[in-house]
Parts: C-alpha cells; structure tokens; sequence
C-alpha cells in the first residue's frame, strides 16, 4: 500500500517510525515548508530507508490536508496507488484515541464520577475522541478546547460561526490550522446525522469562508464544549508558571492545554466544581527548545535515542501547492504504481 499524510509536526514523524523499512508499504509524508520546528522535521527527513518519502509543501498546514484529500478523493489514483492514510482523517486513529479518555477516566473513578478533559488542538481530532468516548456513555462533564493564536475553534464556540482567518506562525506550530477536518464529524451530529446536508454545509464553508451551523439541531452537542486561546506571549507565561510551580517542562502545545483548563476552571465553565479535569499533553519540550528556553531559562535535552538528531543528513523534496504536481511526485517514487516499476525496467 501507499500511505499518504499530512503532518503539522508530529503526525509525521511517528508514522514514519511505525512505516520505515517495511517491505510492502511506502509513506509519503507532507509539512509545511518552514511551518514546523526543526526537531519535528528532522525527525522525519533524517529517516533513511527507501520507503520513506518526506515533502516539504509551500503553503501552510490547511494546504497539506488539502492535498491529501484531494488524492484521496482521485477515485481512479486512490485505487492504482492503494492509498490509505495516517492522519485523524483515519477513522482507526479516532478509535485508539477512543480508549485514552476511558482509561484517564476510569482511573479517576468514573463511570461513578465525571471527568473533565482539556485538548490543546488544531485538527480537532484528539478532542472530538473525547467527543466519541462521551456519545459511547463515559460520564465527560465538559471538554475544552485550548487555541493558540489561530483561534477559529475558539471563537466557534465562543460565537456559534466558523470564519476562516489567515494562518499565523505560532510558537505551538501543530495548532496552525484554520480548516479542523474533524470538525466535519461533530457538524455531522450537529446536522443531524444527514451527510448530504454537511457536504453542502462544508462545500459553502470552503467557498466563502463562514459557516454558521444550525445550532437548534444540535445545542446540546455544543454544550459539552468550552474554549480558551493562548497566544504566544500567554504560553510563554505558562510553560513558565508550570516550571516555576511544580518543576516541570512542557511544551507549547501542553502548557495551552493546561493553561486553558485553568482558565474555564477560573471561569466557573464546569458543571461541579469537583470535577477533576485531565490535560492532555502532546509532546516532549525538546521539540521546541527555543520557546521553553524562553520561557524558563532551561534548554531541554533531546532523549537519547536522538541525541544526534542534528548531525544526520536531512533529505526531503520540496513541491508547490499543486495537486497534480504532487500526485504526479506519489506515482513516481511509489513501488507498487505502474510509473514505478516502468522506470525501473
């Protein structure tokens, strides 16, 4: 098969370390150019065995799903490449997901007892996971959504309207996306379940921009969720006040997740005040040293087993936002596709 997969950072790495190698599989990763840091990209572009193929797409994250979805979406390319993908855009990913909310739960005495749950996210994901772990009957008393600056979920839930705002470097660059593809499974709910009337919703969002969802078909879904965004300045502050107070480093994209916690918490935004909530983490600090320097004065290591990270050859292939330039670039170097094997006879 052909794995294809759009990657703010982290997706990308840990499907090519699950992938590399493997006789009868090729992986076809795509970041955007200068739009990841430099820990997450060459943890993907040091890979060296022949199946791994790293793009570095000029655009921005939303450009890279897009691309995807548009191969996907190539009846005829889907079928002579084999395509199956890695990104959350997999229903398998949502349900491994699945499983993290009721053994966080569990171990904090639900089904008896409600847990909260606090996301940092871009892509919406992990946290519409939680979403699926609530509908299942996990007692979830809310779930919160921490934004940094590219805050279109945030003012989703703050607003009841989707509007799509140019995409800003942040300093948690796997959170800079606008369009959340896994926002089209709750808009699924909150339409009613009619797939028809989402692809339309979703065809006109992608047209102009702005959406606002019918929310007298689905107020009770939105009121699970509660939001908070953090910008760059607001993380810095807490990635610091976490190592000052309990001793410990966290990335960007960890500290919004706690950091917005705290702040619904402050808010009054739970249903019982003694609901424990449960901040989801997502990366090791080392990813994005320079922020957490910043932010505490401390550098964090890269473990060991990447200790060398900066003196391996980097390789990677640089392609514009053309789909057909980078379908053409898949059927070229995949094995199994007809321009592959014509070239190597």
């Amino acid at each position: 098969m052909t794995i294809v997969g759009a990657t703010s950072g982290d997706t990308g790495s840990a499907a090519i370390e699950a992938c590399r190698g493997r006789e009868r599989m090729d992986i076809f990763i795509l970041h955007p150019q200068g739009r990841v840091s430099e820990v997450q990209r060459r943890q993907m572009t040091t890979v060296t065995e022949a199946n791994v193929f790293n793009i570095a797409i000029e655009g921005t994250f939303d450009d890279c799903q897009d691309l995807v979805k548009g191969m996907f979406n190539d009846a005829d390319f889907r079928d002579e490449m084999r395509l199956s993908a890695v990104n959350s855009i997999n229903w398998g990913r949502i349900m491994a997901q699945i499983a993290y909310y009721f053994f966080a739960a569990t171990a904090l005495g639900a089904p008896g007892r409600a847990v909260a749950f606090s996301v940092p996210t871009g892509n919406f994901g992990n946290v519409y996971a939680g979403y699926a772990a609530a509908r299942m009957g996990l007692p979830v008393a809310r779930l919160i959504v921490g934004t940094n600056r590219n805050d279109i979920l945030t003012r989703f839930f703050e607003t009841g309207a989707l509007s799509i705002a140019e995409v800003h470097p942040t300093l948690s660059p796997s959170m800079d996306i606008q369009v959340s593809s896994n926002f089209e499974r709750l808009l699924f709910d909150l339409y009613g379940r009619d797939g028809g009337a989402v692809a339309g919703a979703v065809a006109s969002f992608r047209a102009t921009g702005h959406l606002v969802p019918n929310r007298a078909r689905g107020h009770d879904v939105l009121d699970l969720f509660g939001a908070a965004r953090f910008d760059d300045a607001a993380t810095v502050r807490e990635v610091a006040r976490l190592y000052r107070e309990a001793g410990q480093l966290v990335d960007p994209h960890s500290a919004i997740g706690v950091g917005a916690a705290r702040a619904r918490i402050a808010a009054g935004d739970l249903p019982d005040p003694g609901v424990p909530v449960v901040a989801l983490a997502t990366a090791h600090p080392a990813k994005f040293p320079d922020a957490v320097e910043k932010a505490t004065g401390v550098r964090p290591a890269l473990p060991a087993h990447l200790a060398d990270l900066f003196s391996r050859k980097e390789r990677l292939s640089a392609l514009p936002n053309d789909l057909t330039r980078v379908r053409d670039y898949v059927r070229r170097h995949a094995r199994g596709s007809a321009a592959r094997v014509t070239e190597d006879a």
